[in-house]
C-alpha cells in the first residue's frame, strides 16, 4: 500500500515541473522583448568603411575564452548569432557584436551613416540584426 502513495508523490512531481516548463516558456514567448524562446543559427553581415576604405573584422571575435552567442569565425563578413535558448532583442543588437568585439560603436569615428539591406537605417548600435541582413557602416 505504500508505493501508491510514493507513485502520486512521483507523478504529481513530474507533472508540476513539466507544468511550470510550459508556463515559463509562455511567459518567455508573450514578452515583446523575446527574440525567440528556441535555438536559431542566424547570419547577417557587416561591412565597415572608415573614409570609403574598407576595414577587416577580424576571425574569432566573441570565441575567446568564452564562446559568446554573437560571434564571427573564417567567413567574414558574416557575423554567426548562435543562440542555444531564449533570447532577448537586446542580446542581438549589432552594439552587442561591438561589446563582443572590445571596441565602442564609434571607435572608427563619430560622424557614421548606417544602410541594412540597402536601406538608410538610424538605430545604430541599437538595430536588431536578423538572418540574412546585410549592414554597412559609413565612418567619416
Amino acid at each position: 500500500m505504500k508505493k501508491i502513495p510514493t507513485l502520486w508523490w512521483i507523478i504529481g512531481f513530474i507533472v508540476i515541473i513539466v507544468g511550470l516548463l510550459g508556463w515559463s516558456r509562455l511567459i518567455q514567448s508573450s514578452n515583446p522583448n523575446t527574440v525567440s524562446t528556441g535555438a536559431f543559427h542566424w547570419h547577417p553581415e557587416l561591412t565597415i568603411y572608415v573614409k570609403g576604405e574598407k576595414q577587416e573584422i577580424p576571425q574569432g571575435i566573441g570565441l575567446a575564452g568564452a564562446h559568446k552567442p554573437i560571434h564571427t569565425h573564417d567567413d567574414i563578413p558574416v557575423i554567426h548569432m548562435e543562440f542555444v535558448g531564449a533570447a532577448k532583442k537586446e542580446e542581438t543588437t549589432l552594439g552587442m557584436f561591438f561589446r563582443n568585439w572590445g571596441k565602442d560603436f564609434n571607435s572608427f569615428g563619430s560622424s557614421v551613416t548606417m544602410t541594412v539591406n540597402g536601406k538608410e537605417n538610424t538605430e545604430f548600435e541599437n538595430y536588431q540584426m536578423k538572418d540574412g541582413d546585410k549592414i554597412e557602416l559609413h565612418y567619416k
